[in-house]
């Protein structure tokens, strides 16, 4: 199929495609559809549609005019590799699949705008018979979108060197977005990416997170939020914190704990039998689509250093210990350490503080003294949602005008 013609583009509302290559956790996933829900709320005539390779995308609901794809998934195993989860393709294959289904849809919606989570390539280059299709036919808008934190600078510079990355980004994006603020932390600060490349990028702000239609509480009485993000890496953490109520019997207020998806059923079934132990000064829950909710009515939180829970820990203000990992990125030590260094959390490591049940004791106990968020917030770093909203919006004009001359 061929896209559509300047003429028939003029007549018709306004389509924004969003990638997001999920290979592991929710983050990407969860921040595109972030995204999509603000540009369809600020256009009413425009739609997002979602790519992604998140095993969980049909658990989420999405908003209004805006739908999703769902790739075919693969998973990392320990070595590093990378496997189909289901079809029994080797990668090369899996790969290629997903490679088609991407510009085949590409192809069919016919974008204004394609806005690229994270990898500019996508996951092993999937994503650059797109880009070439669409940079070629010349009327979409390319815009690659960075969270503030990728990894060490070294690390990076060498695995984006690998992945030709750099390349991708000269070669392809009109505008990248870093979902973050300047005077925070340069994602890209090791990479050499030139002043020509420098130029086209915009500093958002981090992206606020809103409740969604209201319902009756999901907790009742006060409680401190326990999150490891999607729940696959986040064992150790939950692991402290069940430690830390199982030694302290005056420990409170209680414990709300979202596993997410990725979690282990193995482990998970010790961590319940644990839990029923605590007779009721823990709770758990699954899964949660909108964990906005809890982090709401949260007395405080205990959490990764991931990037969408960290914009929940400012959106909602809440006081936040972060313990992050350190494998197999630096990503979160970085973020939490940069914010605690701006009063905004308090981070708990184990060089530093050692992570042991007694110092999440301490820690659990001592959230109600730490200051707000908001006392240390300055103006725009919540303001991201409002600054892409802008940017599609100049975007979507300038094609226009393309269209009618």
């Amino acid at each position: 199929m061929t896209f559509q013609s300047q003429a028939q583009r003029t007549d018709r509302a306004p389509r924004v495609m969003l990638y997001s290559h999920d290979t592991y956790g929710l983050g990407h996933l969860r921040r595109s559809r972030a995204l999509a829900g603000a540009i369809t709320r600020a256009n009413p005539a425009a739609s997002a549609l979602i790519l992604t390779g998140s095993p969980v995308a049909g658990r989420f609901a999405f908003p209004r005019r805006v739908d999703h794809i769902r790739l075919p998934g693969v998973t990392k195993r320990s070595d590093g590799s990378y496997v189909a989860q289901t079809l029994g393709m080797d990668i090369e294959e899996i790969t290629e699949l997903r490679a088609a289904l991407i510009e085949t849809s590409a192809r069919q919606y016919d974008p204004d705008i394609l806005i690229v989570d994270k990898e500019p390539s996508g996951f092993r280059g999937e994503l650059l018979p797109t880009l070439d299709c669409l940079q070629t036919a010349g009327r979409a808008r390319l815009v690659l979108g960075l969270r503030d934190v990728l990894d060490d600078p070294e690390l990076l510079a060498a695995e984006w060197a690998r992945k030709g990355a750099v390349e991708a980004m000269r070669t392809y994006y009109d505008e990248i977005w870093v979902y973050g603020q300047r005077d925070f932390y340069d994602p890209v600060a090791g990479l050499d990416l030139g002043p020509e490349v420098r130029a086209r990028m915009h500093w958002t702000g981090y992206l606020r997170r809103e409740l969604g239609p209201s319902g009756p509480p999901p907790e009742e009485g006060p409680y401190i939020l326990i999150t490891p993000g999607g729940g696959g890496d986040g064992e150790f953490m939950v692991d402290l914190v069940l430690s830390a109520y199982e030694r302290d019997a005056t420990l409170a207020p209680r414990a709300v704990i979202v596993y997410g998806p990725f979690l282990s059923g193995e482990t998970r079934a010790d961590f319940e039998a644990r839990v029923a132990r605590l007779k009721g000064r823990v709770s758990t829950v699954g899964f949660e689509s909108q964990i906005e909710s809890l982090f709401a009515l949260a007395r405080g939180v205990v959490c990764m250093g991931g990037y969408n829970t960290f914009c929940e820990v400012l959106s909602f203000d809440q006081r936040a210990v972060i313990v992050p990992r350190t494998l197999p990125r630096l990503e979160q030590w970085i973020r939490a350490s940069r914010a605690e260094e701006l009063g905004l959390v308090r981070m708990l490591e184990n060089g530093r503080d050692g992570l042991t049940p007694e110092a999440m004791i301490r820690a659990i106990r001592d959230l109600p003294n730490q200051p707000l968020p908001s006392q240390a917030m300055h103006e725009g770093l919540l303001g991201g949602l409002d600054y892409v909203t802008g940017r599609v919006a100049v975007l979507l004009a300038e094609r226009r005008g393309q269209a009618a001359e």
